[in-house]
């Protein structure tokens, strides 16, 4: 059993990356260059370093990493590939927990080196370009400094989280069609209360179906799920991405029970994508910019948009309004824009529920008709 030890860097620089371990560095780097004079390149050290190194841990560990063939180019071994790819898969299924653990340590130096710096509690559901957004108010010169204290979980827990005050902002997000009486409907609605809870703009994004790269299987809509060979991954229970398949589905009259891979979970877009990008799988939902980043294939499906909710009574506390001129600044949605699927939409405006979403409809009384003598 080999053990575990980690490890954080205040660089921020590196701001973006996951946890890193060196061996996984370097197999990536072979796998990714098919050399090992190309990953000395990528990482930019020595071909003997390399070499060494391989040798090292493939004593260390009793099996091959790299396979070496005269007249071919290096590629990893069969052990070498699994473990390569089981250690990114892992890394993309606690990447939430990770990010948490991030935000923790980033609020607890934002206070010590500045105690006037505006900390916003944030509960969301897992997306990219509200990681984009933490990177890029680092990057930011304001006064006081702006930190997102950012846990990502599904939809519904995030809104309960607000509701509860264990936050002061929760992320959540629904199709921009989604009618009266639709899943989304009865999911958050019995969750947001007009008058006590705001909305603030933040993005629209769009969702569709992650596929290998190239979309070797011909995938180009819902109805291809059922095709037999394909195996799916989805999200799980309490997201919004699970509530937005389940709404799909059921607006195409497919039954769940036929998608091979429905029960099959991972906790966030960037989990799913490495899934498929492994081969544990054909297709799965997800957002853009998670495919892209892996190289895989994306079939579009739905534009979403992507809400920012806390009560009224907080909207102008320090913290919400420091993010809300952050939203509505020309750098930030430049950088938004970057992001593959994404646009500002109302961003940092504040918006009634009942102006966003169709789910309340309320008449004035009539009155009263006078009577006559």
């Amino acid at each position: 059993m080999q053990k575990i030890g980690l490890t954080y860097s205040l660089d921020a620089d590196d701001a973006d990356a996951l946890i890193h371990n060196p061996l996984i560095d370097l197999l990536q780097a072979v796998h990714a260059s098919g050399s090992i004079s190309g990953a000395a390149r990528a990482l930019g050290l020595s071909y003997r370093h390399i070499w060494g190194e391989l040798r090292r841990w493939e004593q260390r560990l009793g099996q091959p990493l790299v396979l070496w063939e005269r007249g071919r180019p290096a590629r990893l071994s069969g052990f070498g590939d699994k473990l390569l790819w089981s250690e990114r898969q892992a890394q993309a299924r606690a990447a939430p927990q990770i990010e948490a653990l991030r935000a923790e340590l980033a609020r607890s130096f934002a206070v010590a080196f500045d105690d006037q710096a505006h900390v916003l509690s944030f509960h969301a559901s897992h997306d990219d370009a509200l990681t984009a957004l933490r990177k890029h108010l680092t990057a930011q010169p304001m006064t006081p400094r702006l930190h997102l204290d950012i846990r990502f979980i599904g939809s519904v827990d995030a809104i309960q989280a607000l509701n509860q005050g264990r936050c002061i902002m929760a992320g959540f997000h629904t199709p921009r069609e989604a009618p009266v009486g639709s899943l989304a409907e009865r999911t958050y609605k019995p969750l947001l209360q007009p008058g006590l809870h705001k909305l603030i703009g933040f993005a629209s994004r769009v969702q569709g179906l992650m596929v290998r790269p190239g979309n070797p299987r011909g995938i180009t809509g819902l109805a291809d799920l059922t095709r037999p060979g394909l195996r799916f991954v989805n999200r799980a229970h309490g997201t919004g991405t699970r509530v937005l398949l389940d709404e799909l589905l059921a607006q195409a009259g497919i039954d769940a029970g036929r998608v091979v891979g429905y029960q099959h979970s991972e906790p966030s877009h960037a989990a799913v994508a490495q899934a498929i990008a492994a081969g544990h799988a054909e297709v799965g939902l997800g957002i853009e910019a998670a495919a892209r980043a892996r190289g895989l294939g994306f079939v579009p499906l739905v534009e979403e948009d992507y809400h920012l909710v806390c009560l009224k009574s907080a909207l102008d506390e320090p913290p919400v309004a420091a993010l809300r001129q952050v939203l509505r600044s020309s750098a930030w949605q430049q950088a938004l824009h970057g992001l593959p699927g994404y646009r500002a939409t109302h961003a940092g405006e504040v918006r009634a529920l009942t102006t966003v979403l169709p789910w309340w409809r309320f008449t004035r009384a009539k009155p009263a008709s006078k009577r006559t003598r």
